[in-house]
């Protein structure tokens, strides 16, 4: 068990160096351009600059002032938008008729852009807390929807044959065979709704919003801070990549039983 646990760190710190080479490398190479002025630091700012800053916010508390408002907008909205998604998608996944009823309306809806129905949320909603909620929601919803239906369509037939054998009740059915046969596309589900809720997290903070790490970049921008932008746009990629990963942790524990082409 020691054994394994060692073998499982040293593989996770050899994945984690390899995947930071590409990242420093370019680093490295926009830190030399900038400091030997073949790029303007005004608008391209520098690493440095970038890093400086960093520590002003939060030495000053304001880079987790915004933080922690725009993740409270993103968990809310995934959770609201992300449990509609899986619930329905099983309906939708388990019985033909709701899926002849639901399914044609869920796709026309799917293909609406965000950004055509966010003018009509700000109309309903104003521009609260509730309108960026419901935005990110709506995103979340549809990534979720789609793979856990996939899913639940692909689960070999002869599950649900052995499932009759054994005389399971539909919620046997759904909790022992269904669920866990479409675990992987689930999981896939809730890694896109995540990114997602995270796009639209920063187009609702864009259009109106007060605090966040969206308004954050706003506001830079009018004052041509190019520094406080990349510290946004960093910060974003950062606790995406790191909402990511720990996606990628629950995969690689529960879907050990895969035995698919790692590469």
């Amino acid at each position: 068990m020691q054994g394994e646990r060692k073998r499982f760190t040293g593989t996770s710190w050899r994945l984690g160096i390899r995947g930071a080479l590409l990242p420093l490398l370019i680093l490295l190479l926009w830190q030399l351009l900038s400091s030997s002025g073949l790029i303007s630091e005004r608008m391209f700012s520098s690493p440095w600059l970038i890093l400086n800053q960093y520590a002003e916010l939060i030495r000053s508390g304001e880079l987790l002032h915004y933080l922690r408002a725009s993740m409270v907008r993103a968990s809310l909205g995934f959770v609201l938008g992300g449990s509609c998604g899986l619930l329905l998608g099983l309906f939708v996944g388990m019985y033909r008729p709701v899926e002849e009823t639901v399914n044609p309306t869920v796709q026309m809806l799917r293909t609406v852009p965000l950004l055509a129905i966010t003018p009509l949320f700000i109309m309903w909603f104003g521009f609260g807390e509730l309108s960026k909620v419901l935005l990110i929601s709506l995103g979340s919803f549809f990534p979720l929807y789609v793979n856990t239906f996939l899913g639940i369509r692909n689960v070999d037939a002869k599950l649900f044959d052995v499932g009759r054998v054994l005389e399971f009740s539909r919620f046997d059915q759904i909790t022992k065979l269904v669920l866990p046969a479409a675990l992987p596309n689930i999981l896939l589900g809730i890694r896109l709704s995540l990114s997602i809720a995270w796009l639209c997290l920063v187009t609702a903070e864009l259009l109106g919003s007060d605090t966040g790490v969206g308004y954050m970049i706003q506001d830079a921008r009018a004052f041509m801070q190019t520094d406080v932008v990349f510290v946004g746009i960093t910060l974003f990629a950062l606790v995406g990549k790191l909402s990511d990963s720990v996606v990628r942790y629950m995969e690689s524990r529960l879907l050990r039983w895969q035995d698919s082409y790692k590469g």
